[in-house]
Formats: C-alpha cells, structure tokens, sequence
C-alpha cells in the first residue's frame, strides 16, 4: 500500500483524513499565531541579545526664555528710579552720588568735573522708562532738568546692576561730561 492511498480510495481511519488533516492545520495556526508575538519579542535585530527595551527618548521643554530682566523687575525699576533721582538731585553730597555710580571708586575725578560744572550743580534728572537688557542692565529713559525746566527731554542712558546695587552708568556720566563742553573733563581717566 502507499502512503496516503487509503484516502484517495476513501477508506480513511478514525482520526485521519480530511477532517482530521483540517483540524491539524488549524492547530498548527494556532500554534503560529501565540508564538509569533512570543518569538518576536525575544529577538534583538543587533544580535546582542538585550533582554530589556531600549529606553524612550524624551524631549524636554524648557518653559524660560533667556533671562532679560532681573528676577523681580518691578523692585529694579524701582531701585533705579530712586538711585538716578538721588544720582542728580544737587543736595546729595559726593560720597552718596559714587556709591551709587557704576566703579564709583575710580571715577572721583570725572564726578567733581561733572559737579563742579556750574550747571551740573543744578540739574536733575527724572525717570520715565527702564527697559532690562539683561538682569544686570537696562537702558534708561529720563528727562534732564536744568534749574526746573527740561533741558534734555527723553533721553537715554544706561544702568548697571553692581555688588547688587542699581547704578548709574559710567557712559551715561560721561555722556552729560561730554555734552557740557568741558573738554578738560571729558579727557579725565574713566571715560
């Protein structure tokens, strides 16, 4: 007898033939479908043989932009407005206008140039806008009085945050030096 003619003659036995061949098929499929996602979980395309799953990348936002203003900006405004009004004001004694100029300490002589001026002793100097460059420097805009009147409206110049403190600048000094015409001042050391 060969092999598989008791099928084609339909003397099939108990357990073979059509329908026990289909049922094989199905249970070979079965078989497939369980251990394909099995199989395929253990492989590793690299050959390594890593058994735990490469980690997610993850993406990180930052939520700050880069830092433009101090961090409170309204107690700086503030600071800065009282510093250049005490900066100009003529009753504040030399000592205090230098321990509120930026390198107070090197700039004695361009101070006593400016001061000594005749109308550098009557000018003030009031604030209307501060605008933060960075947390340690803003630009400001200011109106010069010259004996009460405005002698230079919306000017700028600058302040610079030093040993913690919010200072008028050395430009801005030497700036008002330069435009007061003395030219022996203007050359002294610091600007």
């Amino acid at each position: 007898m060969v092999l598989g003619s008791d099928l084609r003659r339909g003397k099939a036995t108990a357990g073979r033939g059509p329908r026990a061949a289909g049922r094989g098929t199905a249970a070979l499929a079965a078989l497939v479908l369980i251990l394909a996602p099995v199989l395929a979980a253990c492989s590793d395309n690299s050959g390594g043989g890593s058994q735990s799953t490469p980690p997610t990348p993850s993406v990180q936002k930052t939520t700050s932009a880069p830092a433009t203003a101090p961090a409170d900006p309204a107690a700086a405004t503030k600071e800065i407005k009282q510093n250049w009004a005490k900066f100009f004001d003529p009753k504040t004694s030399a000592k205090e206008k230098l321990a509120i100029l930026e390198n107070g300490d090197r700039m004695a002589p361009v101070l006593q140039a400016f001061g000594g001026d005749q109308r550098g002793g009557q000018v003030q100097a009031q604030v209307t806008k501060v605008d933060f460059t960075s947390p340690t420097k803003a630009t400001v805009t200011y109106n010069l009085t010259l004996k009460g009147a405005t002698a230079l409206p919306n000017a700028s110049g600058t302040s610079v945050q030093q040993n913690g403190t919010w200072k008028v600048s050395v430009n801005t000094l030497c700036a008002l030096v330069a435009m007061s015409g003395n030219a022996s001042a203007s050359a002294l050391p610091g600007c």
